[in-house]
Parts: structure tokens; C-alpha cells; sequence
């Protein structure tokens, strides 16, 4: 049965970046936020890394299982990289030339339609300008059977969340404090009485908060 997932990271205080550029489309603290997860020996194994190194512990666990089991992919415009050059039809996101999705990945804009846009490694870019109930029933069917995940950033997040759509919620929880960016749990309370809720400290300090809906 499909389940729909979702993985975030935030800071201690509850923040995640709210300033992409093109350099930066992410925001200038995501690093800060992700160091944990691209020093994994799964993440880094997911950009073409044969070295083997990277971490091996709780961290890369999630980061293997952040892979596993996804038919499809939602995520918003910003997540893409369509804002950082808006008037080029002809640029295919900050992804690279091999997505690590190997989906289907349909992408939230209210800009004009785009076509599709196929990449190496199974990826294809979907966009759509219609509600999340209407996106996420599209990627369900193009999952398979498989789960569906759902992206960022803090927009289409806070969407999904507040629609109730997500089954899987998994935070990971950088031991910093950024004091700016975008709250993300402004205006959502109890997640917690519809999902059980566990966590799990890593050895890096990041804290793996997991919400699951029975």
C-alpha cells in the first residue's frame, strides 16, 4: 500500500532556510542543516562517490532508508531551482544531468506549463499547477505500489501537513541554532495524536524525530 513520506530537516529553534539564490538555491544555511546527511557513505555513494567513505552509522541507516521503497516524487518550484532562472526555458533544475530520484517527479508551480523534461537515471520532471490532493493522487498512480515522497521546500511542506496527506514524517534535527529562515510549525498542532512519535539520537548529535500514522 502506498504511504506517502516525507523527510525534512530544521534546526533546533525551527527553522529552515528562506533565502535561495541561484548559487544557493537551498538557502545559505542548508549546509549547515545537511552536514550530517551528505557525510553519509549512502549519500555520497548517491552522487557517484566509489570511494566508500562516509559515515556508517544512525545517520546513513536514514539516509538509506530516505531511498528506499519511493514510485514517485512531489516537490515544490524552489526545490527544483525554477525560480533561480525563471525566463530559460530550456533550464532543467540544479539537479545535474542524473537526478538522484529515479522517478517520476512532479514539481508545484503557478508559472506557466512546462514540459516534461526526462533525465538520465529514470528521472522525469512533471509540473503542475493544480492542488496537492490533485498531484499527490497523479503521483500515487505513477508510484506503482511504491511510496510516494514528498519534497520540499517549507511551502509545499507546510501544504501537505496542513491537508493531512502525510503518513511518514521524518525530521531531522541539526544541532544548530540558524535564529532565521521559516518557521515550519507555525499554525500545525497535533500531528502528534494522529501519529506515534519516536526518536533516536545519532552519533553526530542529529536527532531523528519519526511521526507515523497507523
Amino acid at each position: 500500500m502506498t504511504r506517502v513520506r516525507m523527510d525534512l530537516f530544521v534546526s533546533l529553534d525551527g527553522f529552515t532556510p528562506s533565502d535561495p539564490t541561484p548559487d544557493a538555491p537551498m538557502g545559505a544555511d542548508w549546509g549547515r542543516l545537511t552536514a550530517s546527511y551528505t557525510a553519509t557513505r549512502t549519500f555520497r555513494e548517491r552522487l557517484g562517490d566509489t570511494s566508500g567513505e562516509g559515515t556508517t552509522g544512525v545517520d546513513d541507516r536514514y539516509a538509506r532508508a530516505y531511498f528506499e521503497g519511493v514510485g514517485a516524487e512531489v516537490m515544490g518550484a524552489a526545490m527544483f531551482g525554477l525560480h533561480s532562472y525563471p525566463d530559460d526555458p530550456d533550464w532543467k533544475g540544479w539537479w545535474g544531468d542524473e537526478p538522484p530520484f529515479g522517478t517520476p517527479v512532479y514539481v508545484l508551480t503557478h508559472t506557466a506549463p512546462r514540459p516534461s523534461i526526462e533525465m538520465k537515471g529514470g528521472t522525469t520532471f512533471h509540473f503542475r499547477d493544480a492542488p496537492v490532493e490533485e498531484v499527490l493522487a497523479e503521483a500515487t498512480a505513477a508510484a506503482g505500489g511504491l511510496d510516494v515522497r514528498v519534497g520540499g521546500g517549507s511551502r509545499t511542506a507546510r501544504a501537505f501537513l496542513r491537508a493531512g496527506l502525510v503518513d511518514d514524517l521524518h525530521l531531522l534535527v541539526a544541532p544548530v541554532f540558524l535564529g532565521r529562515g521559516d518557521r515550519l510549525w507555525d499554525h500545525l498542532t497535533g500531528i502528534e495524536a494522529t501519529h506515534a512519535v519516536t526518536t533516536e539520537v545519532a552519533e553526530s548529535g542529529e536527532i531523528h524525530v519519526t511521526l507515523r500514522r497507523s
